[in-house]
């Protein structure tokens, strides 16, 4: 056994306070994992927002340059039905600043704190969304000056590199636990598949998103899309009475809790992106730390053809440890160390393109 598997094995070994259906997730399967033949799926969380003012082209264009599998982000919906690229479903002061009203006396004035579904295009390109650095992340390059982007600005910048082996895992951002603070589910997706189309970089797509509503609904549109079903463990809602309003009408009760049974149920789904651990965003050094993805998670997700690509890790021997129980990607806000981590381990790497000469 080498020193990474077994202190991935001694960090197991804590106790953590959850749900005892999360722990009885968590039992090692037997037997060794199958080798997988498919490259490594390295994604730069929100572009790489450790590395980058988060969903900015600058982000995305650095990342391509760095070398990445594939470009994660989110989405909204406007009130004007344009797909814009942010995590937050309202606009937050942490991220973004006023500049002033788009027109005199309008009475949605001040934009920040309000909901992407209530403001227009216009309204919400009036703001500064790169007006700082992003607390926590002090490696992070601040774009000054950030306008939000749009998903059709997103796939423009991708093929002006000419990065046709670049992937772009695009979550729709449906909130299914308050549908009022979003756009309508059927209208989001409807728009988001629709921006997609009018790329013509529909085999370059992935679609993801905790609502798995969302992902039925991109299913009837686009029945070739790969689908991949989120969650953190807790919008699974075990144990509680009726379906979770997150998994589209599925109640995780009726497959025993299990995350990969439920989500394989979903047409279209090739992948699972769990949370890669208890506590979120805690590590393998940490006293009662637990992942949430383990062996027996991963190895039944391979026999149903199903790939495990956990969300958010940075840290680098979680990372590792994530790599030895056999995860087919990692998504992260640190694109650098993951591309170095598999670079040391001779793994193969991304392509990396250079800037556009134009």
């Amino acid at each position: 056994m080498s020193l990474r598997l077994a202190v991935a094995g001694l960090a197991l070994l804590p106790a953590l306070a959850v749900p005892a259906t999360a722990h009885a997730s968590l039992t090692p399967a037997d037997g060794p994992e199958p080798v997988r033949r498919t490259v490594f799926d390295l994604q730069a969380h929100r572009g790489g927002l450790g590395l980058t003012t988060e969903q900015s082209l600058e982000g995305f264009g650095k990342a391509i340059r760095l070398g990445v599998s594939t470009l994660e982000l989110d989405t909204q919906i406007t009130k004007d039905l344009r797909v814009v690229v942010t995590h937050d479903r309202q606009v937050s002061a942490q991220k973004c600043k006023d500049t002033g009203p788009l027109t005199s006396g309008d009475p949605m004035y001040p934009y920040v704190g309000k909901y992407i579904k209530n403001l227009t295009l216009a309204q919400i390109k009036s703001m500064d969304c790169g007006y700082q650095q992003l607390p926590g992340f002090p490696e992070q390059e601040q774009i000054k000056g950030f306008r939000l982007v749009e998903l059709r600005d997103v796939f423009g910048l991708v093929k002006s590199y000419g990065a046709k082996r670049v992937k772009l895992n695009i979550e729709t951002k449906v909130e299914a636990g308050a549908p009022e603070q979003t756009a309508p589910r059927e209208l989001f997706v409807r728009r988001v598949f629709e921006e997609i189309r009018r790329s013509g970089m529909q085999k370059q797509v992935s679609v993801q998103s905790f609502d798995w509503g969302a992902l039925r609904e991109m299913h009837k549109l686009a029945p070739t899309y790969p689908l991949v079903a989120l969650t953190n463990y807790d919008f699974l809602q075990v144990g509680k009475p009726g379906a979770s309003p997150w998994l589209g009408g599925i109640d995780a009760d009726d497959y025993d809790g299990d995350f990969v049974r439920a989500a394989a149920s979903i047409p279209g789904v090739s992948a699972l992106s769990p949370n890669y651990g208890f506590p979120q965003n805690g590590t393998i050094a940490d006293p009662g730390f637990r992942f949430y993805p383990d062996r027996k998670m991963i190895h039944d997700a391979h026999r149903r053809g199903l790939k495990v690509i956990p969300w958010t890790c940075d840290d680098p021997a979680t990372v590792e440890a994530l790599m030895d129980m056999g995860v087919d990607g990692i998504i992260t806000d640190y694109p650098d160390r993951v591309r170095d981590i598999m670079a040391a381990r001779g793994m193969p790497l991304p392509v990396s393109y250079p800037r556009p000469r134009h």
